[in-house]
């Protein structure tokens, strides 16, 4: 599979790397995961993968698919921003697997919505942690933004906020079972120009 980055392709053994990254990312968020809702997490085999930037939408099932999304800036060593989407059912499940009590109404709708805010950002800094460690440079997080909505409306807002960012996002996909319930996500790393050359240089694969 190639990608590009501004017309410039990267190799094979490049994009090998960042799935490695992913994936490792992916095994740090499982155990962050079975953490927050005490019980044993099964996470699937992560697929990283490099997409343009255009094509996110399609990945829950196009523009148009309810889904939960968590936006978050990354400050730093390195720029750019990550984007935790969750198809709309798997969202809920994961809330609900969070939200214990007598809730309803209103009230049991704003606790998940800070339930699933608060897991994004748990999940996306597991991930840029794991990044961190081992590419030896600091990721730091943003506050996280959460919003229910289309999958496009969610892109629309992201992109709105992006710097000058790279035309190619990368992607990890999986999913984790938790008591039965499977929860189907999308991590995806928007990275601000320079910021995957940074990145690939610190992996042992720099850019020619």
């Amino acid at each position: 599979m190639t990608g590009e980055k501004k017309g410039l392709p990267l190799t094979d053994l490049q994009i090998d790397a960042l799935r490695e990254a992913g994936n490792i990312g992916a095994g740090n968020a499982g155990i962050a995961l079975s953490q927050m809702v005490k019980k044993k997490v099964d996470l699937s085999v992560p697929r990283a993968t490099i997409l343009p930037l255009a094509s996110v939408p399609e990945l829950v099932g196009g523009p148009e698919t309810p889904v939960a999304g968590i936006y978050l800036k990354i400050l730093g060593d390195c720029s750019g921003s990550i984007l935790m989407l969750l198809e709309r059912e798997s969202a809920w499940s994961l809330a609900g697997l969070m939200v214990k009590g007598d809730l309803a109404g209103e009230d049991e709708t704003l606790v998940k919505r800070s339930a699933l805010r608060e897991t994004g950002s748990i999940l996306s800094g597991a991930y840029l942690n794991a990044l961190g460690q081992l590419t030896n440079l600091f990721f730091k997080p943003s506050v996280p933004v959460f919003a229910m909505d289309m999958a496009g409306a969610i892109m629309d807002h992201v992109l709105v906020n992006l710097a000058a960012s790279e035309d190619f996002v990368m992607v990890v996909e999986t999913d984790f079972q938790v008591s039965g319930v499977k929860i189907r996500g999308h991590l995806v790393l928007f990275p601000d120009i320079g910021t995957l050359t940074i990145i690939l240089e610190r992996l042992g694969v720099p850019i020619e």
